[in-house]
């Protein structure tokens, strides 16, 4: 009859996983290697929807395509680029003309003065768009 191992050996051996139990240890996949999550078909409309405009997105991002609210936010940026000059020209010609009374409308002048400045800024704006595309 065989022997047994002693206790003190069982005991050993009971605390150490086999090497077939053990998990493969490797390193994760780069985020480039990892797999897009799979997609389960879904019968709701919603997930359809936001799954389709996504893709939309996606795909526009991809081609460089700019949607409304970046032409939106671009004639803001164009429109408050020649208004604020403007309205600073004329609050500073409004206090000019209270203090120092003259033949000369600073207020006019200024408006000008501001509204050239303005429109200087938003050639330069729409320019560097421009080289951007």
């Amino acid at each position: 009859m065989p022997e047994r191992p002693a206790q003190s050996d069982r005991r050993a051996q009971s605390d150490r996983p086999a090497q077939s139990d053990r998990p493969a240890q490797s390193d994760p996949p780069a985020p480039a290697e990892r797999s897009a999550p799979r997609e389960r078909p879904s019968e709701d409309p919603l997930v359809h929807t936001v799954g389709r405009k996504e893709a939309r997105k996606v795909e526009d991002r991809r081609r460089g395509r700019r949607g409304l609210a970046y032409g939106l936010g671009m004639f803001g940026v164009v429109g408050w680029s020649v208004a604020l000059p403007t309205l600073l020209g004329i609050a500073l010609g409004v206090w000019i003309d209270s203090r120092a009374p003259s033949p000369y409308s600073w207020t006019l002048m200024l408006m000008l003065g501001g509204l050239i400045l303005g429109c200087f800024n938003a050639w330069y704006w729409v320019r560097r768009e421009m080289e951007r595309e």
